[in-house]
């Protein structure tokens, strides 16, 4: 009887440290952002702050409704205009400049054909500290996301959409990320990235022991192994870890969590996209 060789899945679903590390620093090399989605802004508010080119009608009448004032520049067709008339009203008060452009050109400024007639140049929210936020959270059931190493921002995105679907408290992101909102990122959460803080965490140790003072408990989400997340009681204070695309969890961050859960599946795929997943499992959190 021959033995199946291990999954690569299964090697990758917990990762070295070591090879978080090389992961992040590659991340880091690469992160010099796009003219398209990124840009340095004027100086504002006694600080350099970073511009995003925000596209998609959702992503950018979400941003209108949340933080109006973050609004630099904005461009669309004169098709969207009857649609936009209460962001164009607002642009002419507060002196923010728009162009009516051709559609071609809003390709060009997304870099993106999926701009839905509308391109703004908007000011980055930076994240928050942790001390913060748990201060601003109120008693009760509270849910969290720790994202140990995804970088996809369409992942990104879509993560961030559920998340605001369910509630989630906060998108928890350790120190040496280079995660962030962008363009893209914005569009697929259509709306849901400013509904959802991002919170950077301190040292390990000191946010897992804060964490835990607030009240929660940590689950980390792994293919296999973990306890069915469908036949188990989630506390009511719970932060998900999610590990990276392909490369996993941190090993060493997985065995500090409170819980390993796992999404049971009929086997005839590896496993759900990140994305995907993190759905199921604010889903049954919810529930």
């Amino acid at each position: 009887m021959t033995t199946k060789p291990p999954s690569p899945w299964d090697q990758a679903s917990i990762r070295s440290t070591e090879s978080r590390k090389q992961e992040n620093t590659g991340r880091r090399q690469q992160a010099a952002p796009r003219f398209s989605e990124e840009r340095p802004a004027a100086r504002h508010e006694g600080g350099n702050r970073q511009e995003l080119r925000y596209y998609g009608l959702n992503a950018v009448q979400a941003v209108f409704a949340q933080r109006p004032d973050a609004i630099r520049k904005v461009y669309l067709v004169e098709s969207r205009i009857p649609q936009l008339q209460p962001l164009l009203s607002w642009c002419v008060k507060n002196r923010i400049g728009y162009r009516v452009v051709e559609e071609a050109d809003l390709g060009k400024l997304a870099a993106s054909s999926h701009h839905e007639g509308v391109v703004a140049d908007v000011l980055r929210v930076e994240p928050q500290g942790l001390s913060a936020w748990l201060q601003s959270l109120p008693a009760g059931p509270a849910l969290a996301i720790w994202l140990d190493g995804v970088g996809n921002p369409h992942n990104f995105g879509a993560i961030l959409r559920s998340a605001a679907h369910f509630g989630v408290g906060a998108i928890l992101q350790p120190q040496d990320s280079t995660l962030a909102v962008s363009g893209a990122a914005a569009r697929v959460a259509e709306g849901g990235a400013e509904k959802v803080p991002l919170v950077r965490l301190p040292d390990r140790d000191s946010a897992l022991a804060a964490l835990r003072e607030a009240g929660f408990k940590l689950a980390a989400t792994v293919v296999r192994g973990g306890q069915d997340v469908f036949a188990t009681a989630l506390p009511q204070r719970l932060v998900y870890v999610l590990g990276a695309e392909g490369e996993g969890m941190d090993e060493s961050l997985a065995a500090a969590c409170d819980l390993r859960l796992s999404i049971p599946g009929t086997g005839a795929v590896e496993s759900l996209n990140v994305a995907a997943a993190t759905a199921v499992f604010l889903a049954q959190w919810r529930k």
